[in-house]
């Protein structure tokens, strides 16, 4: 079925109908990657002399571009990873309040420099400029986020004590940053206590400065909360102010924001989070604030509460708009029945006092925005904790006052508002510096959060990672960690508690499953060639679908004892190679069963983020290319056919080599060691035997079939002329028969014409896809048996250091198109082109033709997208012209 798409207009097509319909070899792909590398045998804070953190012009500088979500199975609350630090330094800030002290520190990620000649050389030719940018994937750090009880304030001493994180303020003067009362409360005990003085920031300022930078640099910080269900919103950076901040801390803090800086406190109430605690501990005799949660979710608030319903002998009050289950009086039947307080449940008592406090902090937050014609309403502080009951009980009491026209959103990282804002205020260290790069989410990572509450720093040895892995006990989507643990060598704070509830909507712990990670990855950038970011989205399939999330977690639960095998035998098959594999299936199906429960733990989830999850993981157990032998066999076998193969297109008239390298490269496409069928098929024949027996099966039409169209726009028709490329993106696929039979014969067609190409490549390894790093040398090894290769590599620097025959070369390569290779900034057959490598975006700017390959990038994701120039998205039985008209 011929269909010609236009950039004017989505595709004309029952994207589900054909989905469901594509072949069952590609049913099972599911290979996606990270783009960015985690070490997490990193020295987490380790002492660095010399450095302080006091107010001084020659005081390092900490480098904040490029902030975004990263998870870190370690941690309890998110971290920001910050790739861009060049500067050893340690820097940590506090919000010290009431009822609890939130704590915001850095720590170094370990220095990943490439030297490459090659990629020197084709920096130069796409004109870019290192000054001072590094090249992707070296880390510079992260923010780590911690919290602790107030009244345990020597336990926070201790865990910076313990993790040196003032070890790098060395003077008399040193200060760390810390904002809230107890920054004036606890000075002495600081400079007692660690040697370091508090350099006070103002709280109301810190606040907004917090919350600005996240709904301003991060996507998918904030969310609603309605009956249960999590929907994220996208803020647009224009559309922002105003908008009232509620800052719910042991009291309640209402602020207008109008800008950057721009901020006035118009309101407030005593009745906050130190209510409901107070209260609580008094009514309920409960130790801690997460326990006085837990009691409410099991709380029936109508033995305490007086309903309308009570009054009016269970009629509504229809003539005003109210329910017979609305509130009347909270604790109202106290008042009419003879009993103790030792007569009623906790639990009641609990949600009765919930739902009293959230409700009217709701309803004065509205009235505020009503003041001033607010419509958006953001609400943070650890009240909310991420609790499911509390943000729905404020969400509803917005809309009931306003009508449904005013909004209650919620921040992910909603307690760390301003100790984040007070890191920011060390010298140059603002919004403006956070907001230099664009900004990626991550996801929790290794061990998941739901084992327990997990403390403190990150576990810095590997085998303490695996360790604790084998501690947990996965029964269907219940997981618990039996035997509490904390690494040697620390207070302690590094184990994790036995959580106390399990698998409720209600559940109080979701602020520690909810949130995302700031990571930070340097030098991304826009793609140049998407017709409207703003538009752009890269996910086809949305996971919110339950049935697509039971789908895939099906598919990749199946696929999981295969891939351990493949990371096991990657590392030699040993003893440790399979501890760590079993390590990393317990913990990335941990992970899987915590999205089955609740899909939105995450955040917002595409097919995407899901298989990065899966790399990340790998990587998390030391599996850096759980495919690199493989890689390598097939690379090998599909080098030695490629010149028979090459001959046999050489002899084709031009319109029937045209079809035979599409049909290649549909072919090629199969061999994907995320498909079933790729596997079983390798039990079958060699890969040229394969490879011509599946391009045998690419009888058109095939299932989505615009060749007629490219053949027109490549070749021409008696009333159109040609279309002659200057420069083809070519992002690239598999490694072996995939890249070498299939992409490299339309690379050199497109060559053959006259136009330039650029390779796209991973930067990461992801199950048997081809990296930039591996694919200069294919290339060399292919441009020994073919000129049009080797003269268009050595135009383009791919071959200043290959080991090949030049000797017929000319010396003068100039009328020669080239050939080069960019790294994409991802390690996944999916790509977000919203944040490409600097590399990649330099060489789209003179690019007039995109070609997306493989079921990750031109299906799952990018089916949708649009560009500015020509575009073809090529996988298994599909064979989509996007073209655009410039006139």
């Amino acid at each position: 079925m011929a269909n010609l798409l236009t950039n004017n207009a989505q595709p004309s097509l029952e994207i589900d109908g054909w989905i469901e319909n594509i072949n069952e070899e590609e049913d099972n792909k599911n290979k996606f990657e990270t783009g960015s590398v985690q070490r997490e045998e990193e020295k987490d804070m380790a002492p660095v002399g010399g450095n302080s953190i006091h107010r001084s012009s020659s005081r390092p500088q900490l480098d904040l571009s490029g902030a975004a979500i990263q998870g870190n199975f370690e941690e309890k609350d998110p971290t920001i990873l910050l790739p861009n630090q060049s500067d050893d330094i340690s820097h940590l800030a506090l919000d010290i309040g009431g009822s609890l002290i939130k704590l915001v520190y850095f720590s170094r990620h370990e220095d990943r420099p490439v030297n490459d000649r090659r990629k020197k050389t084709i920096k130069e030719r796409l004109g870019i400029s290192n000054n001072n940018r590094r090249s992707y994937p070296i880390l510079g750090g992260r923010l780590h986020f911690v919290k602790f009880e107030t009244h345990k304030i020597n336990q926070c001493l201790d865990f910076i004590s313990s993790k040196q994180l003032h070890c790098g303020v060395s003077n008399e003067n040193a200060v760390i940053k810390a904002t809230g009362g107890g920054a004036y409360k606890y000075a002495d005990l600081f400079k007692e206590r660690l040697g370091v003085s508090i350099e006070k920031e103002d709280e109301m300022s810190c606040l907004v400065s917090g919350a600005n930078f996240l709904l301003k640099a991060i996507r998918h910080e904030a969310f609603t909360h309605m009956e249960g269900h999590k929907a994220f919103v996208q803020i647009d950076q224009n559309d922002l102010f105003p908008y009232l901040l509620v800052n719910i801390g042991s009291g309640v803090s209402m602020i207008k924001v109008d800008g950057d800086g721009q901020f006035q406190r118009v309101s407030g109430t005593n009745v906050g989070g130190g209510t409901y605690w107070g209260l609580g501990r008094l009514l309920t005799k409960c130790k801690s604030f997460d326990e006085l949660l837990e009691l409410s979710q099991r709380g029936d608030n109508r033995t305490i509460d007086m309903l309308v319903g009570d009054i009016y002998g269970g009629m509504d009050y229809s003539k005003i708009g109210l329910s017979a289950s609305t509130i009347a009086s909270s604790f109202g039947k106290a008042i009419s029945e003879n009993k103790d307080i030792e007569d009623y449940r906790p639990e009641d008592i609990s949600l009765s006092l919930l739902r009293m406090i959230s409700y009217n902090i709701g309803q004065i937050s509205y009235l505020n925005a009503l003041r001033f014609g607010l419509k958006r309403i953001f609400f943070g502080g650890f009240f909310i904790r991420g609790h499911a009951y509390t943000m729905d009980t404020i969400s509803f009491a917005v809309q009931f006052w306003s009508n449904g026209e005013a909004q209650a959103m919620f921040l992910r990282h909603e307690g760390f508002l301003g100790a984040l804002g007070a890191f920011m205020s060390y010298e140059k260290h603002g919004l403006d510096d956070l907001m230099v790069h664009q900004l990626v989410e991550r996801f929790p990572m290794g061990a998941p959060y739901i084992g327990g509450n997990v403390h403190g720093p990150p576990l810095g040895d590997l085998n303490e990672k695996i360790s604790w892995m084998e501690k947990f006990i996965l029964k269907g989507t219940e997981i618990t960690a039996p035997v509490p643990m904390a690494p040697p060598g620390t207070t302690g704070l590094g184990g994790f508690e036995v959580p106390s509830s399990k698998g409720d909507i209600l559940r109080p712990d979701a602020s520690k499953l909810n949130v995302g990670v700031l990571h930070l990855v340097p030098t991304l950038e826009v793609f140049p060639l998407l017709a409207d970011p703003k538009m752009y989205e890269p996910n086809t399939i949305d996971l919110s679908d339950p049935g697509e999330l039971e789908y895939w977690y099906t598919v990749l639960s199946d696929h999981l004892p295969d891939l351990v095998d493949k990371a096991v035998a990657s590392e030699g098959g040993t003893d440790d190679a399979k501890r760590r594999g079993d390590a990393f299936a317990r913990a990335f199906s941990a992970h899987l069963a915590r999205l089955m429960e609740e899909p939105a733990a995450y955040g917002k989830l595409g097919l995407a983020n899901l298989l990065e999850l899966r790399e990340e993981c790998l990587r998390e157990f030391h599996f850096f290319d759980a495919y690199r032998s493989i890689k390598q066999r097939e690379n090998e076998a599909s080098l030695a056919v490629l010149p028979d193969l090459l001959r046999e297109i050489d002899n084709m008239n031009e319109e029937t080599r045209l079809l035979t390298l599409v049909e290649g490269v549909l072919a090629a496409n199969i061999f994907d060691w995320g498909s079933r069928a790729c596997v079983d098929l390798y039990h079958k024949g060699t890969i040229i035997e394969i490879y011509r027996m599946s391009r045998k099966k690419m009888q058109r039409p095939w299932r989505v079939d615009d060749f007629d169209a490219f053949k027109e726009r490549m070749l021409g028709s008696q009333d159109k002329e040609p279309c002659k490329h200057k420069r083809a993106l070519l992002f690239v696929d598999n490694s072996g028969a995939d890249v070498v039979l299939g992409m490299l014969p339309l690379a050199r067609e497109l060559l053959r014409r006259g136009t330039e190409v650029v390779l796209v490549a991973n930067s990461l390894p992801a199950l048997n896809d081809i990296t930039a790093m591996e694919l200069p040398d294919i290339v060399a090894e292919a441009a020994k048996h073919c000129d049009i290769l080797r003269r268009a590599a050595e135009a383009g620097g791919l071959l200043v250091d290959a080991m090949i025959s030049n000797q017929d070369s000319p010396k003068d390569n100039s009328s020669s198109v080239a050939l080069m290779v960019v790294e994409n900034g991802y390690g996944s057959p999916c790509i977000d082109l919203r944040q490409v490598s600097s590399e990649l975006a330099a060489a789209a700017k003179d690019a007039d033709l995109v070609i997306l390959e493989g079921m990750g990038r031109a299906l799952h994701t990018n089916f949708n997208a649009r560009f500015s120039c020509d575009a073809l998205k090529v996988g298994f039985s599909f064979f989509v012209l996007a073209s655009h008209n410039k006139a």
